[in-house]
């Protein structure tokens, strides 16, 4: 059903029923892209930054934000920026730049997330985007009631969707496209505890290639769903990474990916502010992949 309303979306695209943008999108992964330079470089490009932080201590980074208003959850407030009150956790990491490009992903602006982790960083520039992280900026500063904006564009020819935790259901979205996939699932799971996503993953590896990993110093933790995936027909590895592997990665089928800040569990389903992308495009699945294949050998 999922591919069918992406078939459609594309359809009706034509009749200005979604957006349709052109722009650059790039990824990048710590600690070999060095995040924290990827930063600093659209930084020093830009003049407005508006920020979304579960953690932030990167001191060129602070320096180079100073002048910009940045959200810090309040259990990692350090004194820089706008403590955020939350009821679980504020647990994004985006920023908007002159309203025009976003960054998201798994990537938090600390030291042990840029020079010992795994992570991703997205880079995306686009005005649809740009306004829907925007808002949700907004609603997470004024402490507002949350609104449901899940959003599609039509991207570069290719389709993005856009999902908030909690009210737009990232659970739902993730196991849509989990069923629907035909050929293969992998994914990168640094806290992984929904059992029913699991159960997707496991009734699908009994048709198709379902691979992953998952954060070692996790794997033992109450919910954990690494056993129950092991004991199944999941081929899935404890990751290698002496410090954190922190992606929170699905591929499908090698044409879509989705990333963000969600992790496959109740609280980041139901509780926390996360953000959450769904990248329909090979070329950016190949590159997921890759990163897959460098940390698993898959």
């Amino acid at each position: 059903m999922k591919k069918l309303f992406i078939i459609l979306l594309l359809t009706i695209a034509a009749c200005s029923k979604i957006p349709s943008e052109q722009g650059d999108i790039k990824i990048y992964f710590c600690p070999e892209d060095n995040c924290e330079k990827v930063l600093l470089e659209e930084i020093n490009h830009s003049k407005e930054i508006k920020c979304a932080f579960y953690d932030l201590n990167l001191e060129n980074l602070t320096n180079a934000l100073k002048e910009q208003e940045i959200l810090v959850f309040e259990d990692n407030y350090e004194g820089f920026g706008t403590k955020v009150y939350s009821k679980g956790l504020m647990h994004n990491k985006f920023c908007i730049f002159d309203n025009k490009k976003i960054f998201t992903g798994s990537f938090n602006p600390t030291y042990n997330g840029n020079f010992k982790n795994n992570n991703n960083l997205v880079l995306i520039e686009s005005e649809t985007l740009s306004k829907n992280y925007l808002d949700e900026f907004e609603e997470i500063k004024q402490r507002d009631n949350k609104k449901t904006k899940n959003t599609q564009v039509k991207f570069n020819n290719f389709i993005i969707e856009n999902y908030f935790c909690p009210e737009d259901n990232c659970k739902k979205e993730v196991l849509d496209e989990l069923m629907d996939a035909k050929e293969s699932i992998y994914f990168m799971t640094f806290s992984f505890t929904d059992s029913d996503i699991a159960d997707v993953l496991i009734e699908k590896s009994k048709t198709i290639i379902v691979a992953g990993i998952m954060e070692k110093q996790r794997i033992n933790m109450e919910y954990n769903v690494f056993h129950k995936l092991n004991n199944s027909k999941v081929k899935v590895i404890p990751d290698s990474n002496p410090r954190v592997m922190h992606h929170k990665v699905f591929i499908i089928d090698r044409k879509t990916v989705v990333t963000g800040s969600y992790n496959p569990t109740k609280n980041g389903n139901e509780k926390n502010d996360e953000n959450m992308l769904i990248i329909h495009n090979e070329e950016v699945s190949k590159k997921f992949l890759d990163e897959v294949n460098k940390i698993a050998n898959y």
